[in-house]
């Protein structure tokens, strides 16, 4: 069975940090990019941030760069975002994502259809 729970969500005071993880099973994490996509109450889904499966080049949405970190350990087939300068609006359901196709154009990252499987997602809530 292909899997990808999330976990490490919750809530946290503005300014605070939290570490999600991705962890992946029934097959190998480590042939697939990874891509972290929020979605807020009453808004799209959106990518955070990404991951290739090669050189390990990233890409971040405008409003999460230079707060947020994606990284991976693929012997423990788990990708992670670390996420620190909590600020309310990084508030929504967060999704991991894999995708077996490769970027021709950097901002493609964004795009939903690029992903193959997703995980059940988890709440993050920045609040005061």
């Amino acid at each position: 069975q292909v899997q990808l729970v999330e976990s490490g969500g919750g809530w946290v005071q503005p300014g605070g940090s939290l570490r999600l993880s991705c962890a992946a099973s029934g097959f190998t994490l480590a042939n697939y990019a990874i891509g972290w996509f929020r979605q807020a109450p009453g808004k799209e889904r959106e990518g955070v941030s990404y991951i290739s499966n090669g050189d390990g080049r990233t890409y971040y949405a405008d409003s999460v760069k230079g707060r947020f970190t994606i990284s991976r350990d693929n012997a423990k087939n788990t990708v992670y975002l670390q996420m620190t300068s909590l600020e309310p609006e990084d508030t929504g359901v967060y999704y991991c994502a894999t995708s077996g196709r490769p970027l021709r154009y950097r901002s493609m990252w964004r795009s939903r259809a690029m992903y193959d499987y997703w995980g059940q997602g988890i709440q993050v809530t920045v609040s005061s």
